[in-house]
């Protein structure tokens, strides 16, 4: 057991692989010592991509600051969900102060920096070769439709087959690397430049399919990354869990997740065995996957259904999705992934939602969609006791979650008081 600072302990840290595959130390010492410690409310946090531990435990260190004041006659305890995700190094880690990240989100988009192309080759074992080719290719930016059409050809090469376990819904046609990659790269370049000029930056030229290559290699990785999330989630957290309430049934567990994390810790639903109610909320912190993913019927699809149908009534207490509009990496290139599939519709950016339609929408953009009884909220009226004891609740976090530049927004924004308040809230924690 460490102590990430602030005076926040006790805390373990919970490492998974790729596989969902967890440490038997760090899980040994939780199932040990939780009890020891007389933990009462364990809240367990899972970050999004980021490919450092130290940057992980740094947002967890300043996220779980402010709970021992917020509920300071409440046993806490807390956990941190270490798991092998990455970033491309313009994405502000939501640890680091506003200038540092502003700095990042104006940096040139025109190649791979090193540390980047280190944690491509990382996360795709095997193809650093076909890393180094495509890096090269973004460096030289070769004229013509045919340099695109190889970048995308290179870009395939990357994941060995489908990554599992990304489709939020049992429907065909998740996002890939398919379709026309030059009009894909113009699209996605349309809506890099329709940010930065909304962002206030000036454009004098127009804007440059490469920088579109280079956001379509982004999202290939997040598409891997998505599926990761959800395999160490199912296969690792909620099996943990399973194990925790085994050992210690009168723990109380509350689920945080941030970006992917929000995906894994859903997934840790489907992941917890039958009859384990310890589970008594979960709070999605602009949640990285489909607002249809708790659904029953899909409204383009009725007789389809979202791929955690019904979890939600795995937590005795209620689900909890925060949204933001502010939060471009959602609002925007998550629904520009439908392009991958080969969507022809042409938008750039705030058409694209109206546009496409809600069907690729991320539900930390707009909370969750199409389940039946959902609350909707604002952050005020959430903290004010507003929010039900069980069941879906969208709650509008713009308030606070509005910070942030090109091409994410305000993704990262996350490390507020206010939303610490809501997880205690949530979970009726004290």
């Amino acid at each position: 057991m460490t102590d990430p600072g602030a005076g926040v302990t006790p805390y373990w840290e919970l490492t998974f692989d790729a596989d969902g595959d967890g440490d038997g130390r760090e899980r040994d010492r939780l199932l040990t010592q939780v009890t020891e410690h007389g933990v009462r409310d364990l809240i367990v946090f899972s970050h999004g991509w980021n490919n450092d531990r130290s940057g992980a435990t740094a947002l967890y260190r300043r996220f779980f600051a402010p709970f021992p004041r917020l509920a300071p006659k409440a046993r806490l305890g807390y956990a941190g969900v270490i798991w092998p995700s990455m970033r491309f190094s313009d994405e502000p880690i939501p640890d680091f102060p506003a200038s540092v990240a502003a700095a990042e989100a104006v940096a040139p988009r025109r190649g791979l920096d090193e540390d980047t192309r280190r944690a491509l080759s990382r996360t795709f074992p095997g193809r650093t070769e076909v890393v180094d080719r495509l890096a090269r290719m973004l460096d030289e930016r070769p004229d013509g439709a045919a340099g695109l059409t190889e970048f995308c050809r290179l870009a395939r090469l990357l994941p060995d087959g489908e990554p599992a376990g990304t489709a939020d819904t049992d429907e065909s046609g998740e996002p890939a690397v398919s379709g026309d990659p030059v009009a894909a790269c113009e699209q996605f370049a349309e809506a890099l430049a329709a940010l930065d000029t909304a962002g206030g930056a000036a454009r004098f030229s127009l804007p440059n399919p490469w920088d579109g290559a280079r956001e379509l290699l982004r999202q290939l990785t997040y598409h891997q990354m998505k599926g990761r999330a959800g395999t160490v989630g199912e296969r690792g957290l909620g099996p943990l869990l399973g194990r925790l309430a085994a050992v210690a049934p009168g723990v109380r567990v509350h689920l945080v997740g941030h970006s992917f994390g929000g995906r894994l810790v859903a997934f840790a639903l489907r992941g917890l065995p039958e009859g384990v109610d310890t589970v008594k909320s979960v709070t999605l912190l602009q949640g990285a996957f489909s607002h249809y993913a708790f659904t029953a019927r899909l409204p383009h699809a009725p007789d389809r259904a979202g791929t955690l149908r019904d979890r939600q009534r795995r937590v005795d207490g209620p689900l909890v999705c925060c949204y933001s509009h502010f939060d471009t990496a959602l609002g925007t290139f998550y629904p520009l992934a439908s392009r991958l599939a080969g969507d022809d519709r042409s938008c750039v950016g705030s058409e694209i939602a109206a546009v496409l339609g809600p069907r690729w929408g991320a539900l930390g953009h707009d909370g969750a969609q199409g389940v039946p009884g959902t609350a909707r909220l604002d952050l005020a009226a959430a903290l004010s006791g507003a929010l039900p004891a069980s069941g879906c609740v969208n709650v509008d976090a713009a308030s606070v979650v509005r910070r942030g530049g090109a091409p994410t927004g305000a993704h990262s924004d996350i490390v507020h008081p206010e939303l610490a308040r809501l997880v205690v809230a949530a979970g009726r924690i004290g």
